[in-house]
């Protein structure tokens, strides 16, 4: 054999050494990140080739599946009731992805999470069937929310008190989320983002604004707490007007007529007095305040539920006039209707929080638990049995002689709270209408805590506010929630 042979021999025993090399690698070690690339169509084909998993509320699939016509993706997501529970279930788009627990239970829903596989499933290589998620939904406290709001923009959460469960999830204007769970729902995709009052933003987790007089409970909270007053019933050393430290602004009150000079706590969330708060502030400092809100959830940027919700903030950093306006829940303090719900759930039980959750199981497809949400729950003490228990008092007292006489619901004993949060500078838009509650059956042990927001309706805007906006929604929840 001549030279030039075995050079070229040799050179071409090394290309197919390379090549042999080069596929060896690609598919030991780059096969998995290859077949999980978001741009491997083959996925989203292994995805959608069977029927999907379901999201339950109390015994019933919200979720469904549909054969298609053509393509490549021979199934698609289908809703039930979608405007309902899409705050709750998310979408799941064969173009756009998944979200909420669409996204979160992705891998159980179309069978690929590895504790549905069974030995045979291993061995053959199959595909399991799907697992489906419980939620802890109530769907009469969840339609009763989305009812009674309506046309309006706005946001309500209800929990159970003692167990942490969340009943409702609503938020509203609402969308189909069929309607962008095809391949070819780019127009409806388009219309939905572009829409300027973000249907697809789910304002119950994920949108925290002022909370307004709302979060003088966490106020309330921390001057019991830390012994600045010893009831609910003594007299607060409250000025009326009063001036914000460091400056020439005097803070009055909504009702000008109010008994809100030196008023107890009580007489002071009755009235809803901004001067008693503002001082009450002031007086207590903002690492206090900071340290009571933080207890109650404030500040946690990792509070899922199991969606994530977005961060409910209480400032740092003010001087003492900031810190007083953060008394009556303005400045730079923001909570998500999910948040003020866990406000009043720690309150009515007994100052102690229950860890919020809207999963209460996940099953494999012959309905055996693969987890119970409801073994893993954690319970913090909040304020003290006492301290709980004053407040309660005085919230009872704002339903049924105060602000939030609309909240009042027979065969209940309710307390609530109203706020009406500033927007925009100066307060030149249309305020936010809160209202945050805990009701309790008078003949059977069921309870509920609720948050609702109204950020924009059709009332004129000296019409606006908690009793007459957010109050009503709250007792429509209620109601449902409390009935025999």
């Amino acid at each position: 054999m001549n030279t030039t042979i075995r050079r070229a021999s040799v050179f071409t025993l090394l290309l197919v050494i390379a090549l042999l090399v080069r596929a060896t690698w690609v598919q030991f070690y780059e096969g998995k990140a290859l077949a999980d690339d978001k741009n491997n169509r083959r996925n989203v084909m292994e995805q959608y080739a069977a029927p999907l998993g379901n999201i339950i509320v109390a015994g019933d699939a919200v979720t469904g599946s549909k054969r298609t016509s053509g393509g490549d993706l021979a199934y698609k997501r289908t809703y039930t009731d979608g405007k309902l529970y899409a705050p709750v279930t998310g979408y799941s788009s064969q173009v756009y992805g998944a979200t909420q627990l669409e996204g979160i239970y992705q891998d159980l829903l179309d069978g690929t999470d590895n504790r549905l596989k069974t030995v045979m499933d291993t061995v053959t290589g199959e595909r399991p069937d799907p697992g489906n998620v419980l939620t802890t939904i109530d769907p009469d406290v969840q339609k009763a929310g989305y009812e009674a709001l309506g046309d309006k923009k706005g946001a309500a959460v209800a929990i159970d008190p003692s167990t942490g469960k969340i009943l409702a999830v609503v938020s509203t204007p609402s969308y189909d989320p069929t309607s962008i769970s095809g391949t070819d729902d780019g127009a409806a995709w388009k219309r939905l983002t572009k829409d300027e009052d973000k249907p697809m933003t789910n304002r119950a987790l994920r949108q925290p604004l002022p909370p307004g007089s709302t979060f003088k409970l966490v106020v309330a909270a921390a001057a019991l707490e830390d012994g600045l007053y010893s009831s609910v019933d003594e007299k607060t050393d409250s000025p009326d007007p009063y001036r914000l430290p460091g400056t020439v602004t005097d803070m009055t009150n909504e009702n000008r007529s109010a008994p809100c000079e030196d008023a107890t706590i009580r007489v002071a969330l009755q009235y809803s007095c901004n001067t008693v708060f503002a001082k009450m502030a002031v007086d207590l400092g903002q690492d206090t305040l900071r340290a009571m809100a933080e207890k109650f959830g404030f500040n946690d940027e990792s509070l899922d539920v199991p969606v994530r919700a977005y961060t409910s903030v209480y400032p740092k950093d003010m001087n003492k006039s900031q810190t007083g306006l953060t008394g009556m829940g303005q400045f730079d303090v923001t909570a998500t209707p999910l948040q003020m719900a866990m406000v009043s759930a720690a309150i009515a039980n007994g100052g102690e929080l229950v860890s919020p959750h809207m999963v209460a199981q996940t099953t494999d497809a012959d309905g055996n638990v693969l987890k119970d949400y409801g073994d893993s729950t954690t319970t913090d003490r909040i304020v003290s049995k006492s301290t709980a228990e004053q407040l309660q008092s005085a919230m009872r007292t704002v339903v049924e002689d105060g602000t939030g006489v609309n909240a009042r619901i027979s065969g209940a004993t309710v307390g609530g709270k109203t706020g009406t949060a500033q927007h925009g500078e100066n307060n030149s838009k249309t305020p936010y209408a809160w209202f945050t509650a805990y009701g309790k059956s008078d003949s059977s042990d069921k309870e509920i805590a609720v948050a609702v927001v109204v950020e924009q309706s059709d009332a004129a805007r000296s019409e606006v506010s908690g009793n007459g906006l957010a109050a009503p929604v709250a007792a429509a929840m209620m109601k449902e929630a409390l009935k025999s």
